[in-house]
């Protein structure tokens, strides 16, 4: 070989040799790999202490609901010809929302006071000729009969005309208008569709755990958020169905809404309703997703306890800490055997080993 390249070579090792300490000064060991450089820290999301003060909270999708949603309908039969109601309209109560042709029953109410008033005349009669044994009394008493029932006659005849005009019960909104106006109705047949809204509810879905969990409802506090209000909605308890849904088993809760001046708070609307139980009540230890957990082969649980270095607060040591898991309500995991003030690594604790040195994840930044 030349002397040229050997001098060469022996330059190169010496000057690799002399930088290679100064590029690890100030580093650890543990943070370079077998080629000398130097190994970055892993970088671990860190889940905070809860506050235990605030007890467990719960999250349900809510639908808005009016107190009652009901389908009038005429308890006679005819020819609809007043429909002056609008869909989205608010009615005040004892409006008139629909009404059929009332030539017919007008009618009819003249023919039984026609009739009431012969039976009237008859049964006199009859009466003053038993008291002068010119007929029986039997005579009279059927006389008296059939103007009884002429007077029933006449009080039907009434009602069917009244009942030819349909009138809102309560403040309504008006739903839908399901038949329509200048059509022949039949008795019973549905002509509009209205909500009582005088009570706004909101009606969630209760998985069966967690409402057989054995809390009280007075240990629970309700309140909703709907992007229209600021701040949170305080709901109360109306009541629930005591069955369960055919499908997800679970139980229908209804929640009224003290306030009702919030726009636009139409049923089928949704609404995020957060269910707070008080700390007394809340399940013991701490709930943890299961990321954080490092489960054994003898089904022994244990977590990552981040540590942080003497000044460097995003900056520290992870160690195993084993705890004790438990799910009371089968909805979350929660385990025992933490300090209050543990700083756990929520995720990918599976690729870190203990005493290893990492950095808090604070989240993305570009360079330039």
């Amino acid at each position: 070989m030349p002397r040229v390249v050997i001098f060469l070579a022996a330059a190169l090792l010496a000057t690799s040799a002399h930088i290679t300490p100064a590029s690890a000064q100030g580093a650890d060991v543990t943070d370079l790999d077998p080629s000398g450089q130097i190994v970055p820290l892993p970088s671990v999301k860190i889940l905070a202490p809860e506050d235990l003060t605030s007890g467990i909270t719960r999250r349900f999708f809510g639908r808005i609901a009016a107190r009652e949603t009901v389908d009038l309908s005429f308890e006679v039969g005819g020819r609809l010809v007043m429909l002056p109601v609008v869909e989205g309209e608010t009615i005040p109560q004892g409006s008139v929302v629909a009404a059929l042709d009332t030539e017919n029953f007008e009618r009819a109410v003249a023919r039984a006071e026609l009739t009431l008033e012969q039976t009237r005349r008859e049964s006199r009669r009859a009466e003053q000729l038993a008291q002068s044994n010119v007929t029986s009394a039997v005579r009279a008493e059927d006389a008296a009969t059939a103007r009884d029932l002429a007077e029933v006659a006449l009080r039907d005849a009434r009602d069917d005309l009244e009942d030819a005009t349909l009138r809102t019960p309560f403040t309504a909104l008006v739903a839908e208008r399901i038949a329509a106006n200048f059509t022949n109705v039949s008795p019973g047949q549905p002509i509009l569709r209205l909500h009582d809204m005088s009570e706004i509810r909101v009606q969630i879905d209760v998985p069966e755990r967690l409402f057989l969990s054995g809390i009280p409802p007075e240990a629970v506090r309700f309140t909703g958020s709907v992007p229209q209000a600021a701040g949170p909605i305080p709901l109360q308890l109306a009541e629930y169905e005591a069955q369960t849904e055919a499908i997800g088993q679970t139980f229908l809760v209804s929640l009224t809404l003290p306030d009702s001046n919030i726009p636009n708070l139409i049923p089928g609307a949704s609404m995020t309703v957060t269910a707070t139980v008080d700390v007394d009540y809340a399940q013991p230890g701490r709930a943890l997703p299961a990321t954080a957990l490092l489960l054994g082969e003898d089904r022994t649980a244990s977590v990552m306890i981040f540590e942080p270095d003497g000044g460097a607060a995003d900056r520290g040591t992870v160690h195993v800490r084993p705890v004790e898991l438990l799910s009371l309500a089968g909805t979350d995991l929660r385990v025992t055997g933490l300090a209050k003030d543990a700083l756990v690594v929520g995720a990918g604790v599976h690729l870190l080993r203990d005493g290893q040195k990492v950095r808090r994840y604070t989240g993305l930044s570009v360079e330039e």
